[in-house]
């Protein structure tokens, strides 16, 4: 898949960052060119899951180029034709939500807007406590929308969490190569 660019847009869902950036890593030796996209939360909290500026630098040393990190860095995307398929891993229900309604007001959802005024795919990597809650319309409307593709998901935890779902992230290789075909990877419930 040489010459492939991956715009790989991160959200705040701090507990799945190491698997993200494994499909990252994965993606880049596949020999796709990954551009890396992060929400403000992503790329500036520190949490128990690592301080921010080790985990942007580690991104930036992988993909080897600067995040895109700011709203006016990602309007660009579309226009300029810098993606071919943007991958949101981990999307958080927050950002489901906003893609789903058009709301625009983070670098990810700038990002996701600018690439799809070129018809072109997204696959979402969902990842979210509220999944089967407050989120599922969203997750629902995204799943009946044009150009948008999900990474295989399940419940995490149906016990103690009952409302929460989270993506297969190692099957997100695999999702983008069907997305570049426009179709969805089966089945989506994992």
């Amino acid at each position: 898949m040489t010459g492939i660019r991956v715009g790989f847009a991160m959200c705040g869902s701090f507990c799945t960052f190491s698997k993200a950036l494994i499909q990252m890593e994965e993606l880049i030796k596949c020999g796709y060119d990954v551009i890396p996209i992060m929400s403000f939360n992503a790329y500036t909290t520190d949490t128990r899951f690592g301080k921010a500026a080790e985990i942007n630098k580690r991104i930036e040393d992988l993909c080897g180029r600067k995040i895109i990190s700011d709203i006016s860095s990602a309007e660009p995307i579309g226009p300029k034709k810098m993606t071919d398929i943007m991958v949101v891993a981990p999307c958080t229900g927050n950002t489901a939500a906003k893609l789903a309604n058009a709301v625009t007001d983070t670098p990810v959802t700038m990002a996701v807007k600018s690439h799809l005024r070129g018809a072109r795919p997204v696959v979402i990597c969902i990842a979210t406590n509220d999944a089967l809650g407050a989120s599922a319309q969203n997750i629902g409307k995204l799943l009946n929308t044009r150009h948008f593709y999900f990474v295989p998901f399940k419940q995490d935890d149906p016990l103690i969490k009952p409302n929460s779902l989270v993506a297969d992230f190692s099957q997100i290789v695999p999702s983008v190569e069907y997305a570049l075909e426009g179709k969805q990877l089966q089945p989506v419930l994992c």
